[in-house]
């Protein structure tokens, strides 16, 4: 960790004798060489990051946060002898929240990719995902490819895989702060579609839900979820075991059956 430090601030020197133009990144947290796990125990928090993306992080009336991935931090959190505080985010700052000791960690239903790897530190996957379109159940048969949907109008949370794809595709998006905004959007009509994580279509479209209206088809991708941790961090390792023996113990998949996902636990 010395040396990476050691390295920000010869890079720092570097701009401000070209002119004191100043980077982007955030400046990290630890400092004098003391670890992630270090850093944590002494404020005794754990501070998570997350968006309202149900079924894996969703605010209560109470004001807590429940939620699969939710109630994994928090015994994470217990694991680690600190407190779970939970912090809702800009999706797009994530790694300079985690750098900038914002937040400890972000435990969100996060898709693992080799370009997050290059910002973060990823622990191992646990849960599988798909992009998918959802629409209003009385449309959705007049489609039958995503190809037939290139003139619709298509709603997508900025910066999500569900951006990329549709950016990728050159259709015409919106791109809203949350999945669940571009629920709404579709619900008010105000765009066709929306492209999100099958885990929370398949969560809010059920019988009895707020957007049951809605439904969802064509998986345009495979995804897997990981936990995403500072650069270099040494909880990453906690992380990778704890996810590692709660799936073996069967109290991933027992959390995960309390929201009805317990199919995309990875074993």
């Amino acid at each position: 960790m010395k040396k990476i430090l050691v390295k920000l601030l010869v890079l720092a020197s570097a701009a401000l004798a070209l002119g004191g133009c100043a980077g982007n990144k955030a400046e990290s947290v630890l400092k004098d060489g003391q670890s992630d796990i270090e850093y944590v125990k002494s404020k005794g928090t754990l501070k998570i990051g997350v968006t309202d993306y149900a079924p894996m992080d969703f605010p209560t009336e109470n004001g807590d946060w429940d939620g699969f991935d939710a109630q994994l931090a928090k015994l994470f959190a217990e694991e680690l002898g600190v407190a779970p505080e939970f912090v809702e985010i800009d999706w797009n700052k994530k790694a300079d929240l985690l750098t900038d000791g914002t937040i400890d960690v972000v435990w969100n239903g996060m898709t693992f990719s080799e370009e997050l790897a290059e910002e973060i530190d990823c622990t191992d996957a646990y849960m599988s995902n798909s992009q998918v379109v959802v629409m209003r159940k009385d449309k959705i048969d007049q489609y039958k490819t995503i190809d037939e949907c290139q003139h619709l109008l298509f709603a997508v949370e900025n910066g999500s895989a569900g951006n990329e794809i549709v950016s990728g595709l050159k259709y015409r998006y919106t791109a809203f702060e949350t999945q669940k905004d571009t629920l709404s959007s579709v619900m008010n009509a105000t765009a066709d579609c929306a492209v999100i994580d099958i885990i929370m279509a398949g969560y809010y479209t059920a019988d009895g839900k707020e957007f049951s209206d809605l439904g969802y088809r064509f998986p345009l991708n495979e995804e897997q979820i990981c936990v995403g941790f500072r650069k270099g961090s040494d909880i990453t390792a906690a992380a990778n075991e704890f996810l590692k023996e709660t799936e073996a113990d069967g109290k991933m998949t027992e959390i995960a059956r309390q929201y009805g996902i317990e199919g995309a636990v990875l074993t």
